[in-house]
């Protein structure tokens, strides 16, 4: 048994209040129409886990729910929920998922988008996600997925192309932008997408998550069944996907990590996977390739292209956390010398070292790599004898040429040691030459020199989130705006009403209902399906049945998706 996550620091600057009183009937009635339909389809299409996995996350067909509840439904298998503001980038989606939380958006989708929204909400992200992270292998893969992803380094256009797609996307959903404004957001994102000219590890391992935890089908290529939250909570996909009108494809890693996708539009192609082992062992595949595994100077030019936060860790096992802004390289392209930019920070074993974090090191760190001339073993391997035979005391100038040809030259005040290994060592008056530049200058106060002859791994974000990300601020959650509920929320309002109580004026209220719906609103299909629902179960009123019938035959030549919405709510609402 597991123990819902506590949210780390570093993270809780993408949370906020799920304000459950925000959702209104005709929010409520959209997740019930979405839920009943996936739910009488995916029953006998879903991966096993799906069904029994609704219920022990938490979740209710009948009304959104309260991620508080959620949060403790998972608690048993080893996850939490967290509400979330939307879009975030994808190593900060992983990284949730890391620590056994699933983010979940706490938007709904409005009516008119019911189908299908670029944008994440609550629908995706709880009915889609958390019912298989009940099955204990799919568990395992996206909680490693999380570990893994997580440390993915992207490039510092597609951090851009983010951007870009979350303002297109919710200005989609938001249903209060001009076209004007959706155009000039889309030809933004083109824009963006046109300026990605290479394929980053976060991209190639985005592609992965997406076709599979996404977007994922298990089993055989003749008959498979459904696993993937984009597919479990979509209305019009969900059905799709098992038709011929989609191609199925056997997964394999190389395929799918070289197959983009459009989060806009329904996707051509799914893979199907023959079990969720297959799965952990193509993420562990994968990460075999990521900098975070490689290392060196091909991990050093990735941190390089990201622009953001990484951490670099030395075969000393130092780790330096901050925005990488200058590589040195020798005639064969190696690297000898790096300069972050900004606060920097220290650490060894994801724990900051003392006196090394942000506030010491606010203006960068420089650092060389590789090996000191003459000598038979790293430097980080020297013992205490063998530093004083080399010239290295406390408070003695002594100089350090590296092979490389970057020569240090200073006074040594004090060194770490951790674990048998020399981690760093602090100088005074100290001067740092490569040749004929200058990397460090006494005037410039202690220069710290990180030891380590190689590079061992190179990953996005902090070594010591909690400690790096100490001075984030939360988000302020802002108070509801009371409003008065409209007339034809009122209207919905009064409908669940009846629905869920005992409500002994029910031939009054509903006869108030239907007359405004034919005067006021002549195009709410759900509403009038909600309404017939209720009149078949109650035995009530024939001759309105067919007149809201009638309507809703009218509404069907309104839009191209009316018809299939319509009939299949009435197939639920009649049965």
């Amino acid at each position: 048994m597991g123990k819902a996550r506590k949210i780390p620091r570093h993270l809780q600057k993408y949370v906020v209040d799920q304000q459950y009183e925000k959702y209104t009937p005709i929010d409520h009635a959209v997740w019930r129409y979405v839920m009943r339909q996936n739910h009488n389809y995916l029953k006998d299409t879903a991966h096993q886990a799906y069904v029994g996995g609704l219920k022990s996350s938490g979740i209710s067909v009948e009304k959104i729910p309260n991620v508080t509840d959620m949060n403790k439904a998972l608690e048993p298998f080893g996850w939490g929920a967290a509400n979330i503001d939307g879009f975030i980038p994808g190593v900060i989606f992983f990284d949730f998922q890391a620590h056994g939380i699933l983010p979940i958006a706490s938007d709904i989708r409005k009516l008119e988008n019911i189908q299908y929204t670029p944008a994440p909400d609550i629908i995706h992200e709880a009915a889609g996600h958390a019912p298989i992270l009940c099955e204990d292998k799919f568990s395992e893969y996206v909680k490693l997925f999380g570990q893994i992803g997580s440390k993915a380094l992207a490039t510092s256009e597609e951090h851009e192309l983010f951007e870009a797609v979350r303002t297109y996307s919710n200005l989609l959903e938001s249903g209060k932008a001009t076209k004007a404004e959706i155009d000039a957001a889309k030809a933004n994102f083109e824009k963006k997408q046109a300026q990605v000219t290479e394929l980053s590890e976060a991209e190639q391992i985005s592609r992965l998550y997406w076709w599979t935890v996404e977007y994922g089908l298990i089993g055989s290529v003749d008959q498979p069944q459904i696993y993937g939250a984009g597919l479990l909570s979509s209305v019009s996909e969900g059905r799709s996907s098992l038709t011929d009108s989609v191609q199925k494809i056997p997964f394999d890693l190389q395929t799918v990590i070289e197959t983009g996708f459009d989060i806009t539009k329904p996707q051509p192609q799914l893979f199907v996977c023959d079990n969720f082992d297959q799965l952990i062992h193509a993420v562990n595949e994968f990460s075999e390739t990521m900098a975070f595994k490689v290392g060196g100077t091909r991990g050093l030019d990735k941190a390089l292209r990201s622009n953001h936060t990484a951490t670099i860790e030395y075969s000393s096992g130092l780790q330096l956390t901050g925005t990488l802004r200058n590589i040195l390289k020798d005639e064969n392209g190696e690297a000898i010398y790096i300069q972050t930019e900004g606060p920097s920070a220290l650490a060894f074993d994801n724990t900051e070292l003392s006196g090394h974090g942000k506030t010491t090191h606010q203006d960068g760190f420089g650092a060389p790599i590789g090996r000191i001339v003459n000598l038979i073993k790293p430097l980080e391997k020297l013992t205490d004898a063998e530093l004083k035979e080399i010239g290295m005391e406390i408070g003695k100038v002594c100089t350090l040429e590296y092979e490389s040809g970057v020569k240090v030259v200073g006074t040594p005040i004090q060194w770490i040691q951790k674990e048998d290994n020399l981690l760093l060592i602090s100088f005074r008056d100290c001067t740092v030459t490569f040749a004929d530049q200058n990397l460090f200058q006494p005037e410039w106060g202690t220069y710290d020199l990180a030891v380590g002859e190689k590079i061992s791994s190179v990953f996005a974000g902090a070594a010591d989130s909690e400690q790096f990300y100490a001075d984030l601020e939360e988000v302020e959650t802002k108070p509801l705006a009371k409003r008065e509920l409209s007339q034809l929320e009122q209207l919905y309002g009064k409908v669940r009403n009846i629905r869920e109580n005992a409500d002994p004026d029910i031939e009054v209220v509903l006869t108030e209902v239907i007359e405004k719906l034919t005067t006021d609103y002549k195009e709410d299909w759900l509403l009038r399906i909600e309404v017939m629902e209720l009149l078949e179960k109650n035995n009530l009123f024939p001759d309105k049945q067919l007149m809201l019938k009638k309507q809703l035959e009218e509404i069907k030549l309104l839009h191209d998706e009316f018809p299939v919405l319509i009939e299949r709510g009435l197939l639920l609402a009649m049965s």
